[in-house]
């Protein structure tokens, strides 16, 4: 009884904020009259206000909003680089705070960064020695190689978690640091806009927070099943 409530409680903190961000993200991204410019436009005019010359805009066919630290470009799908809703400025003003970040040298956004470079391998590393640590200890016959092997699987595991733990700051401050000051004291919103705003950008927050909660749950998952 109390495993199942645990796994429903699980269920809801991973993929409840993630229906409730398409939620607003959707609700924010009819088109307003009263927003100037586009998504796109925004960016590129912070960019320039900023002095942030080494920074370009594009637009993909992707959904995935994000700014790319090693080609220093900010991607915008097209509802966001085309759009002129609130749901378009902020996102867009948010990535914004993340080429802010490179700019000033933030260290956390530093770290995340050449962290996720090494996430693709460092997790099928991880898998294989977890899973060949018997094996291992078996023909080894050694107790402390055994040990050893898991410690090591385990941290390349852990690798993940520590990256989406690290993510979560790094969104915080381009968000609340950086991309909403600009838009409250530069005049782009309307202060009756500004709340809505924070409300996208808690949304887009607790996509990361949600996917933190996936990566422990899945080394959790691990360590059960080594215990067995």
């Amino acid at each position: 009884m109390l495993f199942g409530i645990g796994t429903l409680l699980l269920f809801v903190l991973i993929f409840g904020p993630q229906q409730w961000t398409r939620h607003i993200l959707k609700h924010y991204g009819n088109n307003i009259e009263g927003i100037p410019g586009s998504g796109g436009e925004l960016a590129v005019h912070l960019l320039e206000k900023l002095e942030i010359k080494d920074v370009s805009v594009v637009k993909t066919k992707s959904g995935n909003d994000h700014y790319d630290p090693g080609e220093k470009v900010i991607r915008l799908s097209p509802n966001i680089y085309d759009g002129k809703s609130l749901t378009a400025v902020t996102i867009a003003a948010h990535e914004c705070g993340h080429a802010m970040q490179h700019h000033t040298g933030y260290t956390p956004m530093y770290l995340r960064w050449h962290m996720f470079r090494f996430l693709a391998w460092a997790e099928k590393i991880g898998v294989i020695v977890l899973v060949s640590t018997p094996i291992i200890a078996l023909v080894t016959h050694s107790s402390h190689l055994g040990i050893a092997t898991l410690v090591c699987g385990i941290f390349f595991l852990f690798m993940p978690v520590l990256f989406h733990l690290l993510t979560l700051p790094v969104e915080l401050d381009a968000s609340f640091g950086r991309a909403l000051p600009i838009l409250k004291d530069g005049g782009y919103l309307s202060e009756s806009d500004i709340p809505k705003a924070k409300k996208i950008l808690i949304a887009a927050a607790l996509t990361y927070l949600s996917v933190s909660l996936a990566s422990i749950l899945n080394l959790y998952r691990w360590l059960i099943f080594l215990r067995r």
